[in-house]
């Protein structure tokens, strides 16, 4: 028997590694001589670099950067391929984790943080950067990254602008001519899941902006300045940003890194099963097991378990979910290539005691689903591959 484990963190209670670690625990109490492979998987929020470092092999890089209201902070980003590739998570110099709430500003947060560990990967040599974009605290459609690799931003005197997403309303021109020449040789994924145009309505001001600590003067500010950088990166990159599918992301760093970096936006969970090599893992397994803190309609679109889904359907290999909660019947992911979905919760209890007792009782679930599968594969005579 052999078995692909490869969940998303239950966010805010274990992370993805704790999962699949529970998960393996509660197939071997059903075949303790199966054999487990562990894909702890990430969107590309916090958690992205570890979820990969755990899964193949590297090495994590320490460096002195800044946090998004430009404060010293010492980060960290993944290497592997033997140092050819960069996983860097946003997240770890310029998230929303890093303020706290009374100093959450996205006119003023920027990305410059960020910006400062590419230039370090840069350094290193890498051909090849993945870069997670969840978990922002910023709003300024990655300016300050451009910043810290050598972009100027000009206001109509020909001044620098200030970091900040409120600056960019007076952008009036973008020199690429000092960008660091050594992006030109480096190819740049962006592992992005949300369809958030840069601007608008649904734009990344209006929906995002929000729980960055924008108030709704703050979110007209915001969304003008970020049209105004749309309007001007487009006329430098050569293409419409303003209409990118997924530009919104992070505060607009979607638009951003395609503009300033020529990057390419590609699901976050499809980037992280390519880079721990899952495709081989998955076509061997007689069984995939995913999951995530919740799962619910939203899974659907591009989360953790939906991807892993996608994989495995192309080898005809059966994926169960086991999560924290399911809101919906045990089959309406079916469309999506997943058999049946389960919940951990064991019966009524509060928030915290669920978060308190969420690995052991993650522990059972799997016990407990394992068991009627197997019953269900001894009773037709089904042999493991």
């Amino acid at each position: 028997m052999r078995i692909v484990i490869a969940p998303d963190s239950f966010k805010g209670c274990l992370k993805a590694l704790d999962v699949a670690q529970a998960m393996c625990k509660g197939v071997q109490r059903v075949y303790p001589e199966c054999e487990i492979d562990m894909i702890p998987m990430a969107d590309g929020g916090e958690g992205t670099v570890e979820a990969i470092l755990s899964a193949v092999r590297g090495v994590e890089i320490k460096v002195n950067t800044t946090d998004p209201l430009g404060r010293p902070l010492e980060a960290s980003y993944g290497l592997i391929d033997d140092g050819s590739t960069a996983i860097i998570e946003m997240a770890a110099a310029s998230g929303l984790t890093l303020l706290r709430d009374e100093e959450k500003n996205p006119r003023l947060t920027s990305t410059y943080g960020t910006g400062v560990l590419i230039k370090d990967a840069l350094e290193r040599g890498v051909n090849k950067i993945l870069l997670g974009i969840g978990g922002s605290a910023t709003n300024d459609g990655g300016a300050g990254l451009a910043v810290a690799l050598g972009v100027k931003l000009l206001d109509s005197h020909g001044k620098e602008l200030s970091l900040g997403g409120a600056a960019l309303a007076k952008l009036a021109n973008i020199d690429m001519s000092g960008i660091n020449p050594l992006l030109a040789n480096v190819k740049i994924e962006v592992a992005c899941d949300v369809q958030n145009p840069l601007c608008g309505p649904e734009g990344a001001s209006a929906v995002y902006g929000p729980q960055k600590g924008a108030s709704p003067a703050d979110i007209q500010e915001l969304d003008a300045a970020l049209q105004q950088l749309g309007e001007c990166l487009s006329t430098v990159a050569g293409t419409n940003l303003l209409a990118l599918v997924g530009g919104g992301a992070a505060g607009g760093l979607g638009a951003g890194a395609v503009g300033f970096l020529g990057a390419q936006l590609r699901p976050g969970s499809q980037i992280v099963l390519e880079v721990s090599n899952a495709d081989e893992k998955i076509r061997h397994a007689d069984l995939v097991l995913t999951g995530e803190g919740k799962t619910d309609s939203q899974t659907a679109y591009g989360k953790v378990p939906v991807g892993v889904a996608a994989l495995a359907k192309r080898y005809h290999v059966p994926v169960l979910v086991i999560s924290g909660s399911v809101e919906g019947p045990p089959n309406f992911l079916s469309k999506q290539g997943i058999l049946c979905c389960f919940s951990v919760s064991e019966g009524p209890a509060t928030l915290e005691e669920a978060f308190t007792k969420a690995q052991e009782q993650l522990e059972r679930a799997v016990w407990r689903v394992i068991s009627v599968w197997k019953l269900g594969r001894d009773s037709v005579g089904i042999h493991s591959k």
